[in-house]
Order: structure tokens, then sequence, then C-alpha cells
């Protein structure tokens, strides 16, 4: 107990820098899953294909392989990218893989009738994306959204392998000092749990909103 106090303010930087990640992580993987959505479902069949190949090749790779790639393989042509850049990156791309097809499924879900009524009323196609099918497409997405968010939270773990002193890299630093694992690799697994759970409370809380404002 006395090694948990002791590495408690390391381990909570950690948390910072691990909740931080997840964050901007969040709001790129959703600008780049609700672009590479839009992709699969247009008629352009070239983007079709760039888009079923991003996601194909990211679903089909472990992410740590992705980390890689981004952070010791590009600098072999010439793009450069410090750790917490090269995290950002390939947590972004990671989840917007399964973040577009949260939304691609949630947008082809949607009633035909939806689009009919929007072009009925002279609504162009990005007219009706954005005031009538997005807003319901995201309503039905925001659970599956919400699960890799969370599973996001958890995956942050392996940006340690970079260097990045997030919450894993700052627990095994506090280990090296103190000698201590047992204790302090619970209170990392507890802070993980922490943040997964206030996540999942937003989560059903946003849910629940959304269910009110139907």
């Amino acid at each position: 107990m006395q090694a948990v106090l002791e590495s408690l303010p390391l381990m909570l930087r950690g948390a910072g820098v691990t909740l931080g990640f997840a964050l901007a992580a969040m709001v790129l993987g959703l600008i780049l899953g609700f672009l590479t959505a839009l992709a699969r479902i247009s008629k352009l069949r070239a983007l079709q294909g760039l888009a079923r190949t991003y996601v194909s090749a990211i679903r089909g790779t472990p992410l740590l392989v992705q980390i890689f790639v981004i952070y010791y393989g590009l600098p072999s042509i010439g793009v450069r990218l410090d750790a917490i850049t090269a995290g950002i990156i390939a947590l972004s791309v990671n989840v917007g893989a399964y973040i577009s097809e949260s939304i691609r499924s949630a947008i082809l879900s949607l009633d035909k009738g939806q689009w009919e009524a929007a072009y009925s009323l002279g609504m162009t196609t990005p007219q009706a994306l954005r005031r009538i099918v997005v807003p319901q497409a995201l309503r039905v997405a925001l659970p599956t959204i919400a699960n890799s968010y969370i599973s996001l939270i958890k995956d942050t773990s392996l940006v340690s392998v970079i260097a990045v002193t997030e919450l894993l890299l700052s627990t095994r630093q506090a280990i090296a000092r103190t000698l201590d694992p047992l204790p302090l690799y619970l209170a990392a697994a507890a802070i993980y749990w922490v943040l997964s759970t206030v996540f999942a409370t937003l989560q059903d809380r946003l849910e629940a909103r959304l269910e009110r404002g139907r």
C-alpha cells in the first residue's frame, strides 16, 4: 500500500496523458470514421475501394503493428513523427476504421423514405445528410461508437512501447523504483477501470437524453 501511495502522483500524471490521448483520438477518429462511412456509401467506386481497403487493413492487423509502422516505419520514407503525434495518429486511424463501420451501418439502416422525403423538400444530398440522415444515424450508432471509445481508453496502453509516458509506462517506472509490482499493477488496473466506468456512465446519460429527445 505504501508503494501505491508513493507512486500515485506519477501514475495520476500518466492517467492524465492516457485521457488526453483517448480524447484526441476520439475526436480525430470520429471525423475520420464519418468521412470513411460517406466514402463507403458513395457512388464513386474508386472512393468505395479506398475506404474498403483502409477499413479491411486496419481491422485485419494488430494495433501494435500499426503503431510500429507509423513510428518506426515512416521515417524510412522521410516522415518523422514524435512519439505523441505518432501515438495519436495510430489510435485515431485504428478507431476511425471501427467507427466508420458503425456509422455506415446506421446510415444504411435508415428507411429510404427519409432520403426521399428530404429530396421532395428540395434538399441536396449534403443537406439531407446534415439535417436528416446524420443526426438519426449518430443516434443509432451511439452505443457501438461508445464501446469503441471505451476500448480506446484501454488501447492507449500500447503507446507505451514507443516511450509515451502514459499510465502503463508510468506504472512500470514506479515499479522499477519500488520493486513492488503487484499492488502497482492492481492500482493501474483500477484507474483504467474508473476511466472506463466514467465514460460508460456518460454514454448511458447521453443515450437517455437522446431517447427523451425523440
